[in-house]
């Protein structure tokens, strides 16, 4: 009997909650998944936690559940939510030591593909993109390579489409070029408005990048890419989400792409021979198999 109430019993949750304000929390991604399709129960609940913590003091929100009152009937404090366990956005070049590991790597990753294409997996923003676009033109790969840039959720993808810089801030960034190892101004590679006052990418940089709305949890691999860069995307990751994502990523990498990750892969991941480290101490990896 008790081996037969056993099989009867429903399976292990994927978390247990021994708080209140940790069951408040699981509800409330349950909600957001059962209401909306976007399904945030397999990332990190301490960097969740956190997230929804500093989203609820923006909205005065005392309690969790109130938060979730709020993002059930309120397509504003929904949006908050997505854009608050989304991704921290990017600036232009703010990472000075990925964008020379990507100058260096856009070449041999790409040259050998009649149209190569990138994908930036939950992408952080359109200046993440922005910045491919602009190394691509540098290192004269810009008119045949597509970058796919995707997004979490509608509004993120309707934001990033009508992305602009205040002109002050565009000056602010040339600093991080300069210090990325970019040559000239970056200026150059924007269009002003006629008031001087926000700038855009050039039309052609601009049409390199296929904006789209994505859902690294629950959508299947939809092209082959030579180059993946996740490392923004993966580290919200629990580790049963992680490992696949990573399998997503497997299916829709091209032989001999070039993989980007946040971490080495670990010791006893399944994926892990299948790829090669390309730079010591980098967890950029080359498809071998």
């Amino acid at each position: 009997m008790a081996a037969l109430m056993g099989d009867m019993m429903p399976s292990a949750r994927r978390h247990s909650p021994s708080s209140i304000e940790e069951l408040e929390l699981e509800l409330l991604l349950e909600a957001l998944f059962q209401c909306h399709g976007y399904d945030y129960r397999g990332y990190r609940r301490d960097l969740v936690r956190r997230k929804v913590r500093r989203l609820m003091t923006e909205l005065s929100s005392p309690t969790i559940s109130a938060l979730q009152a709020k993002v059930l009937h309120e397509p504003a404090a929904y949006d908050a939510l997505v854009k608050a366990l989304y991704v921290e956005p990017a600036l232009m070049f703010d990472n000075a030591s990925e964008t020379a590991l990507l100058r260096m790597s856009l070449g041999v990753c790409l040259h050998g593909a009649a149209l190569p294409r990138v994908w930036l997996a939950d992408c952080a923003g359109a200046q993440q993109a922005w910045t491919l676009a602009i190394l691509l033109e540098q290192e004269q790969l810009g008119p045949r390579t597509e970058i796919y840039a995707t997004v979490a959720s509608d509004a993120l993808l309707a934001e990033a489409l009508q992305a602009s810089l205040p002109m002050a801030r565009l000056s602010e960034l040339q600093g991080n070029y300069i210090k990325s190892g970019g040559v000239g101004r970056l200026i150059d590679y924007f269009e002003v408005n006629a008031e001087g006052t926000r700038a855009v990418p050039l039309p052609h940089l601009r049409s390199r990048i296929t904006w789209a709305q994505y859902n690294l949890v629950t959508d299947a691999s939809f092209n082959e890419f030579q180059m993946i860069v996740a490392d923004r995307a993966l580290p919200d990751f629990g580790a049963p989400l992680r490992e696949r994502v990573l399998r997503l990523f497997d299916d829709s990498l091209a032989q001999s792409g070039l993989l980007v990750l946040d971490r080495p892969f670990d010791d006893d991941e399944p994926l892990a021979r299948q790829y090669k480290q390309v730079f010591p101490r980098q967890p950029w990896y080359k498809r071998v198999a």
